[in-house]
């Protein structure tokens, strides 16, 4: 890890993206051996509102949640909405071997704590799940209700099956890692050249794309999987919980579709509430549903 570089992408990258006219928030977080790292976060809506915390996924960014931002931070929440280190604005480390599951749990306790957020209403989906799912089994106090879609908290235990593994194979030896065309693929509907190119303007060059590259060999997928006990952990934790738990999973997710099935069985917060199956949505549910998600997630936050 001594030989590896922190990068920033160029700022003029992010110039002119459509439908996201958000300011720009930073904090720095310790990043152990490469020293402090810079965060990015989206923080809209009134200061001393209610939190939403949105969190996403693979190989994406906030700009993820521009369809959810402003109508939730309209309807008087706080939206607060971070890069993972390796994504978006946030800095970047050029080696696949600095990025950890716990390394990025860790990162983002750190992000919660210098914000000083509580009480928050979460949302996440792909990797944004699994993360805030270890944050609200690690940390439940701080959170009051969740809403997840299109995401699981593997232990290593059971098969990721063959479409996982095929998207892993490509994502460790594919010689252009096509980011924005990775995200277009995982819609349903579809999505402009405009939007594409916004996924790709958090990578200049292949360097900037390791953390990228190591989130598919992340997910646990065998027993002894360096974060297999933690994970154990965790689900123990959410069995527990009792808190407002809603599922949102899509129909035409291939990968990730009845996921919700497993969380509305162990979750005991899960009962009761108004899950729903996003339809004509893919993995990527805030591209293909992002005003009916913001609507869904706004009487979800209120009501319970």
């Amino acid at each position: 890890m001594g030989n590896a570089n922190v990068l920033r992408t160029p700022q003029e990258r992010f110039e002119n993206l459509p439908d996201y006219p958000f300011a720009a928030n930073y904090l720095n977080i310790d990043g152990g051996d490469h020293g402090p790292l810079r965060m990015h976060y989206v923080d809209e809506g009134p200061k001393d509102g209610p939190v939403v915390l949105l969190l996403h996924g693979e190989p994406t960014w906030s700009y993820l949640y521009r369809k959810m931002i402003p109508p939730v931070a309209e309807a008087g929440f706080r939206v607060v909405a971070p890069d993972f280190i390796g994504f978006g604005k946030s800095d970047k480390i050029d080696d696949r071997n600095a990025y950890s599951y716990l390394g990025h749990v860790t990162w983002m306790k750190q992000f919660l704590a210098a914000l000083g957020l509580k009480d928050m209403t979460f949302f996440g989906q792909d990797w944004g799940g699994l993360i805030g799912l270890r944050l609200v089994a690690e940390e439940p106090d701080l959170f009051a209700r969740v809403m997840i879609g299109n995401t699981a908290l593997p232990t290593g235990d059971h098969d990721l099956g063959e479409a996982f593994k095929q998207w892993r194979e490509y994502s460790q030896t594919t010689p252009e890692f096509n980011i924005g065309g990775i995200v277009s693929r995982g819609t349903a509907r579809g999505m402009s050249d405009a939007a594409i190119a916004a996924y790709d303007a958090p990578f200049p060059d292949e360097s900037h794309k390791a953390g990228a590259r190591a989130f598919p060999m992340l997910v646990p997928a065998s027993p002894d999987d360096p974060a297999a006990p933690d994970q154990r952990a965790a689900w123990e934790s959410l069995r527990r919980f009792e808190k407002p738990f809603l599922t949102c999973f899509s129909d035409k997710d291939m990968i990730m579709r009845g996921g919700e099935k497993i969380f509305q069985k162990l979750v005991p917060g899960t009962s009761g509430q108004n899950h729903f199956i996003t339809e004509n949505a893919s993995h990527f549910l805030q591209e293909d549903a992002g005003p009916l998600l913001a609507e869904k997630l706004i009487a979800f936050a209120r009501q319970s």
